[in-house]
């Protein structure tokens, strides 16, 4: 169990603040807010293995349909007991709920290349009663349609036909000379939900009627003439029994909702897993992250490593590229079990260690890194961090005391499978006494078996750690000519503090810097400049190292264009033979037909014998024309199945499944897939074979095929060649859905492509696109 309180030294909270951002619910965002390692091989891989599956839609265009929903379940609480009714504007919570529902199960429904979601999500049904049932009775602010019942849409049809004729009837009573000269005003209102008038008070016995109110100033009684007081209470009637309507549809909806109360909270928790999957997938697709691969052997391997907050702030503008790190520790003696970074103060040491603290807690849990698929982590039970200034005046602790505090706790803990963090190691005392004690806690944790990563500026632990089996110094680089850091780990070489050169840099009075120099002595100074040397000569392999590799490439960029040049002079060699080939192919049938004329007369001598050898040249000839004449279509006659064609549409060789000599078309086993083509789009097989499907990982770094095939301004002939290509293309590359934009026009290219469409061999249904899609101008179709 990973403690919280490493994970906040890691700053592992605002990966998961990062990643709520994403969500499209407050359930989901609590559920990321609370994401914590885990250890248990089966449930990292399946979440990566959900999350590639995710991203991959995302990037065929097809991502999961999630929008914005509530959290549903106080309502299905409130609704349990019997007799529970719900108010009809909350019931309204429920209906985006149920249409993101019913949108994931349609698109989960007919796709097989998620398989793992299938199993998460397979068994969603949106409850498409209810939703029917709910679209049905409220709008989305909550208020009850007409089209709740047949009986509520009467009854309101009624009111409404008798408030129209009060209405008009009061406004004929104003209108009348008699009772227009005791009105206040001339308009209808309502009091008290009764329709009035505005009568003078003073004249209020003038008008007969009821008085529902008086206005503010005493001046305008509201009176309901006598002659309307029955139609007013027909109306109240009618609200009565509308409103009596209203409550029985929502009791029958809310009892619906109670006995599927447990399918409906499976299922809202499964759209909020749903939820948090995506979110995380969005957030690796914004860091170009990727899945680690996650090993029992103790090791951890790191290629490209990038802090993923120092990448968010760089994508806001507000830092720079990050420096990859490329770290590796694991079991001796094949490997070193701890590493100590050395180097200047502000030269990166703490934001190493941080980077592969962090990127060990989101990978452990199920969360992809900003690093190179080659990455590898370990299953690790338990990570210890010790790290910044715990000074507490509380406690009465010291730097120094609060971290062996720290440390002695982490010794307890720490087991095999325990990875340990320690920043700036002996420091806060006298350093002989802080290195020692570092020296023996570092011992100590090696022989528990754990991995440690752990920064410090004291020489004498530096020189511990060089002279002891499995354990390695690194040093992170630091620009000797600017004075400034380079922040890349080296790992094998300690490094300096550069404390008197940066001094130096920044003014510091040279008296003050020689006193220093004199205070350090010459043993020190020699360690320091054996260091610079042996920093120099590593420099300078690497120099002759990068050359020697720049050479490699240069010299396999000209293989590669000799290599082109000699496919080009074939091409043009088989083209010219080609050619002449077709030439002498016309020169012997000349001949051939000049020979018959003559020798006609002769068919029982030798010149027979020179007909014959004339007709075998022009043999061998046809012969050697075919082979260089791949492009011409053979006839479907001469075809069988189990031939060898190539596919121009493709760009690639096929097998004949099936020949159909009435429709001219072939039936092609591309892969483990078989297209239909014309018989038109094979010629004669060149030996170009379809290349390999790419890995999951090798798909989402290539370009993808088109999804979305433009038909407009085409003949129908001419669209539907083109259409045929463009489904087998997309059949070939295993697309789901597929879009053809051929617009409205005169309807004849839109039926020409929806007729095609029908009962196509490689398309499993068609729909036409929704309003914001392009409507009846577009047309969706799903591929086999």
């Amino acid at each position: 169990m990973i403690k919280k309180d490493s994970l906040h030294l890691l700053e592992f909270e605002k990966i998961l603040s990062f990643i709520a951002g994403f969500a499209n619910s407050a359930p989901s965002r609590k559920f990321i807010s609370e994401i914590l390692p885990f250890h248990i091989r089966e449930r990292l891989e399946t979440q990566f293995g959900q999350i590639e599956e995710i991203r991959r839609l995302a990037q065929v265009r097809v991502p999961l349909r999630l929008s914005t929903f509530e959290d549903i379940t106080p309502l299905l609480e409130a609704v349990r007991p019997e007799g529970a009714v719900l108010d009809h504007h909350d019931l309204a919570i429920l209906t985006p709920f149920f249409q993101v529902l019913s949108s994931l199960a349609k698109q989960l429904a007919y796709r097989n290349d998620i398989p793992l979601i299938k199993d998460l999500a397979g068994n969603l049904t949106g409850f498409p009663h209810l939703l029917d049932r709910l679209e049905t009775t409220l709008d989305f602010e909550g208020n009850i349609l007409d089209s709740a019942s047949p009986l509520l849409q009467d009854l309101r049809g009624k009111k409404r036909s008798l408030t129209a004729r009060i209405r008009k009837r009061l406004e004929e009573i104003i209108r009348e000379p008699k009772i227009a000269l005791f009105l206040q005003d001339e308009f209808v209102t309502q009091r008290g939900g009764r329709w009035v008038i505005p009568v003078r008070m003073d004249s209020k016995g003038m008008v007969a009627g009821v008085v529902h109110d008086v206005s503010n100033t005493g001046e305008t009684a509201f009176m309901e003439p006598l002659e309307i007081i029955s139609l007013a209470n027909e109306l109240e009637n009618l609200g009565a029994e509308i409103k009596g309507e209203e409550i029985r549809i929502i009791r029958a909806i809310c009892q619906e909702i109670r006995i599927a109360a447990d399918d409906i909270n499976v299922e809202f928790q499964t759209l909020v897993r749903l939820d948090t999957l995506n979110s995380i997938a969005r957030f690796a697709d914004q860091l170009g992250a990727n899945a680690p691969f996650i090993n029992d052997g103790g090791e951890i391997e790191l290629n490209g490593a990038r802090h993923p907050l120092l990448m968010l702030m760089r994508d806001r503008g507000n830092g720079h590229e990050p420096v990859p790190l490329n770290i590796r520790l694991g079991t001796p003696p094949a490997d070193d079990s701890i590493m100590v970074i050395t180097g200047p103060n502000a030269g990166g040491k703490t934001i190493a260690i941080k980077t592969v603290g962090l990127l060990l807690a989101m990978g452990l849990s199920g969360i992809p890194i900003p690093a190179a698929p080659s990455s590898s982590i370990p299953l690790a039970d338990n990570l210890l961090v010790d790290m910044g200034d715990d000074q507490s005046i509380e406690s009465s602790l010291s730097t120094f005391s609060a971290h062996v505090a720290n440390m002695a706790e982490i010794l307890h803990k720490t087991g095999k499978l325990s990875i340990v963090l320690l920043d700036e190691l002996g420091t806060g005392t006298e350093p002989g006494q802080g290195a020692a004690i570092s020296c023996g806690v570092l011992k100590e944790l090696q022989e528990k078996g754990a991995l440690v990563i752990a920064t410090t500026h004291l020489t004498d632990i530096v020189a511990f750690v060089h002279r002891t089996p499995g354990m390695t110094n690194a040093s992170m680089e630091f620009d000797h000519a600017n004075l400034t850091p380079l922040y890349r780990l080296q790992s094998g070489e300690p490094g300096q503090s550069h404390a008197i050169d940066i001094a130096r840099r920044y003014g510091m009075p040279a008296k003050v810097i020689d006193f220093a120099e004199r205070m350090i002595g010459t043993r020190e100074a020699d360690f320091h400049a054996l260091l610079a040397e042996l920093k120099e000569k590593r420099q300078r392999y690497s120099e002759l190292i990068a050359d020697l590799d720049a050479r490699e490439q240069r010299a396999a960029e000209r293989e590669r264009l000799l290599s082109m040049r000699l496919a080009q002079a074939e091409e043009a060699k088989r083209q010219a033979m080609g050619k002449a080939f077709a030439e002498a192919r016309d020169v012997v049938t000349t001949v051939k037909r000049e020979t018959r004329a003559i020798l006609d007369k002769a068919r029982r001598e030798k010149s027979g014998d020179s007909l014959k050898k004339l007709e075998k040249m022009g043999g061998e000839l046809e012969k050697k024309l075919r082979e260089y004449q791949e492009d011409v279509s053979p006839a479907l006659q001469e075809l069988s199945v189990g031939d060898t064609v190539f596919v121009r549409s493709l760009g690639f060789d096929a097998t004949i499944a099936r020949i159909d000599e009435k429709q001219q078309r072939l039936r092609l086993k591309v892969g483990h897939r078989e297209v239909e083509v014309s018989a038109g789009d094979v010629a004669l097989k060149r030996g170009v074979k379809m290349k390999e499907e790419p890995s999951r990982r090798k798909a989402i770094e290539e370009p993808e095929t088109s999804h979305e095939l433009r038909l407009l301004g085409l003949r129908v002939d001419e669209a539907l060649s083109q259409l045929e290509t463009f489904l087998n293309r997309a059949s070939t590359a295993g697309l789901g859905e597929v879009k053809i934009i051929h617009g409205t026009g005169t309807g004849a290219l839109m039926k020409g492509v929806r007729e095609h469409l029908d009962g196509h061999p490689l398309v499993r249904e068609y729909r036409v696109g929704d309003q914001h899609e392009g409507g009846n101008g577009v047309t969706f179709a799903t591929m086999r």
